[in-house]
């Protein structure tokens, strides 16, 4: 008697550019693991018109795709064009996955915080209360990774940002609005900022492939803090290397990005995958 075959799946990774990203890899070799019937590709789209990014989504849906991911310029950008907001991704202003449902309607999540938090807790940094924790940058991964540490946990968050209004008005909304203990530091004290720390965490652009160094002296850092990078590219920015010559355990934005795929594959495909040592390998690979 004939089996009727696994339904197809295509989804994918929406952004500008698109080209540098590691999704489909991560992706691609789960729906392979797996046994899945499916794709995952990268979709451009310019962020430069003014329907560009509507008419992607609508195209998307029309096509019959289970979703996709969201990366820069249109996190923000998308939530107009999402029927149903999670409440993370509500709380955090943005949307990194969509969610095609059968009867046309569109979910928007946002699961960089749950890959944060996951990646800390592969490297056994799990008691998120055990100190204060600074966080460097106000942008959309600074918010992800403060929501997230909060919610698991943490009694003391430090932002300090390069635009010291953005870190006073990111403090204030998070206390007011979400109950979350962020206390807004200028730039210029950044450092002091970090004595006593358990954990550091740098969110901003600075030490990415292409961009300038973080301007950083780790004096005032414990030795037991853990130092944490939300980039991958490169692997060990100026700020890792500096930390691991200090004697600091390090962990950079690999982890955040492997495990923030996750549920967006559930949510799509209908398994919650592994993240192998193959998988790691493989991506590890690529930065060689």
């Amino acid at each position: 008697m004939a089996t009727t075959p696994a339904p197809y799946k295509v989804a994918g990774i929406m952004g500008w550019p698109v080209g540098q990203s590691r999704s489909p890899l991560i992706h691609n070799y789960w729906i392979a693991k797996y046994g899945l019937e499916g794709d995952y590709i990268r979709l451009p789209v310019k962020p430069d018109s003014p329907t560009g990014l509507k008419d992607a989504i609508a195209g998307m849906r029309a096509m019959g795709f289970a979703g996709c991911n969201l990366t820069m310029p249109h996190k923000t950008a998308a939530l107009p064009f999402v029927d149903h907001l999670d409440p993370m991704a509500k709380r955090m202003g943005a949307v990194n996955t969509l969610v095609f449902a059968e009867d046309g309607s569109i979910s928007g999540y946002n699961n960089d915080g749950f890959g944060y938090v996951e990646s800390l807790r592969e490297v056994g940094y799990t008691d998120f209360a055990k100190g204060p924790i600074t966080v460097l940058g106000a942008g959309g991964a600074a918010r992800a990774v403060m929501l997230a540490l909060a919610d698991a946990g943490a009694k003391e968050i430090r932002l300090a940002n390069r635009t010291d209004a953005n870190a006073v008005a990111t403090a204030q909304k998070f206390t007011d609005e979400f109950g979350v203990p962020v206390r807004a530091v200028p730039w210029a004290d950044r450092c002091q900022a970090l004595d006593g720390c358990a954990l550091l965490v740098n969110a901003t652009s600075q030490g990415m492939y292409g961009q300038p160094a973080l301007n950083l002296v780790l004096d005032a850092l414990p030795l037991a803090a853990l130092v944490s990078d939300v980039i991958y590219v490169p692997l060990e920015t100026p700020l890792l290397a500096a930390a691991k010559a200090r004697g600091h355990q390090t962990t950079n934005g690999l982890g955040m990005l492997l495990n923030q795929a996750r549920p967006a594959f559930k949510a799509w495909f209908g398994v919650m995958p592994e993240i192998t040592d193959e998988l790691r390998a493989k991506a590890l690979a690529t930065f060689q």
